[in-house]
């Protein structure tokens, strides 16, 4: 290369000035464009092992994050539908993660491509941790739900029956004097009664009595009159055991439930207990002709599992944005934050396990020149000596073709600069340039050390 004429080494050489540990290397000239070192490549202060572990970290929750979308997918979608879509998905994820790492270009479309990509694997890897956490919650929950509506239920029956058995009570003593005073006075019938379920009674029997009012007349004695008041005692007396039968099926009930018994089966055995109760004896005993009676709880509302992998996703998503609770929000936080840490982790192992810019730059040389990477490196640095300016500096004239293509580059990204000394042109590369250069040395190779045994042979 032809030495630049007119340029000395004080027009083109100035005093350094630090600048993240870096310096101007030059003013400007009339025949230079003077650039300054800028600090591109990663510290050397990370080591190769720490960035394996990161790398690896990042594959192992790739694959949680995998498992758990695939899981969600196989909810809606078949086995292998969901297995290769997830596969893709999460393939995607990794590697676009990796790129935005290490390119500059298109960043935007890079990061809008992940963006869309994680909420699919949020939203499925979601679907499948809180269908994993309701099936170890969400029965026992319901199950204790329905034991509080049922115990409700069932106080609320055992007070109506605890009503109704002692009204009945009432009624059988009250037929018992009534029975006995017509048979010993007669007109029982006659007088009027301020419970309505006696007046009734003595209405009934004096309508009966009515027809055989000639043939029996009223008055002492075992007749009509008689005869129905002791056939409606023996009735109340039948009402009033099928009230306390109930009592004691329903104390029976409560005495054998459980909180943790299956929602299916505590709502079948209320069901069982609350249909045999006699319902037209407790309304007929508490004078009430439309008795509020406690409600059973809906099965619908109270199962503790679903019936089909499919009503599963439509219950996450339906209670996540009607009822959201603690569940939900740890569910979608954890599917979220999985995906997240897989970003972070490719975004920053990516850089440095598959090499920076400026060592891929290295290895095309090399294949320019047609040798190995760490040969063409050593061979480089051989060539290298300090300069008055504390740079490292190489005469253009002694490079090779793919020595000489790496500082070009160089040159054009700022990271190292031109100047004709001594009537030469040299490169001066920045000191990350020279660290990078040394640490590629750091561990030999096989055809470094066998270079390196040869001369000795010789």
């Amino acid at each position: 290369m032809p030495a630049l004429p007119g340029v000395s080494d004080l027009d083109a050489f100035a005093q350094f000035t630090p600048k993240t540990q870096c310096s101007e290397l030059f003013r400007t000239s009339p025949r230079f464009v003077i650039m300054e070192f800028r600090s591109w490549a990663p510290s050397a202060g990370v080591t190769r092992p720490i960035v394996k572990s990161l790398f690896v970290a990042s594959c192992l929750l790739s694959i949680v994050s995998w498992y758990t979308t695939q899981q969600g997918m196989a909810l809606y979608l078949s086995t292998w539908f969901s297995l290769l879509a997830s596969l893709g998905i999460q393939t995607a994820l990794v590697f676009v993660a990796w790129l935005v790492g290490f390119t500059r270009s298109r960043r935007a479309l890079l990061i809008a491509v992940y963006a869309i990509t994680a909420v699919v694997s949020i939203s499925f890897s979601y679907v499948s941790l809180f269908t994993w956490f309701s099936a170890r919650e969400r029965p026992m929950q319901i199950e204790r739900k329905v034991y509080d509506q049922i115990n409700g239920a069932a106080d609320r029956t055992s007070e109506i029956l605890a009503s109704a058995a002692a009204e009945a009570q009432k009624h059988v003593a009250a037929l018992d004097e009534m029975t006995a005073a017509e048979k010993a006075s007669g007109y029982i019938s006659r007088g009027a009664d301020s419970d309505p379920y006696l007046a009734r009674v003595r209405e009934a029997v004096a309508r009966e009595a009515h027809a055989y009012s000639t043939a029996y007349p009223e008055g002492a004695g075992a007749g009509v009159r008689y005869t129905a008041f002791d056939r409606y005692d023996q009735l109340a007396r039948q009402s009033l055991a099928r009230i306390q039968n109930a009592q004691t099926a329903v104390a029976a009930f409560r005495t054998r439930l459980k909180p943790l018994d299956p929602s299916d089966q505590q709502l079948r055995d209320f069901r069982q207990v609350y249909d045999s109760i006699p319902w037209n004896d407790v309304e007929e005993s508490l004078h009430a002709a439309e008795l509020r009676r406690p409600g059973i709880p809906n099965y619908a509302d109270n199962v503790d599992r679903t019936a089909s992998a499919q009503e599963d996703l439509v219950v996450a998503f339906e209670e996540l944005f009607t009822a959201p609770t603690f569940r939900h929000g740890f569910a979608l936080a954890l599917a979220a934050f999985i995906d997240v840490v897989v970003f972070l982790l490719a975004y920053a192992s990516g850089p440095y396990f598959f090499g920076s810019a400026e060592r891929r730059w290295f290895a095309s040389g090399a294949a320019l020149d047609s040798r190995d990477e760490q040969i063409f490196v050593r061979d480089f640095l051989r060539k290298l000596h300090g300069d008055p300016t504390g740079a490292a500096r190489v005469e253009a004239d002694t490079l090779t073709p793919g020595e000489l293509q790496v500082c070009c580059v160089l040159v054009a990204k700022g990271l190292a600069v031109i100047k004709e000394s001594e009537g030469r042109v040299v490169y001066l590369l920045g000191p990350e340039i020279h660290e990078q250069l040394l640490d590629v040395l750091s561990t030999p190779g096989l055809r470094l050390r066998t270079s390196a045994a040869a001369p000795g042979v010789g």
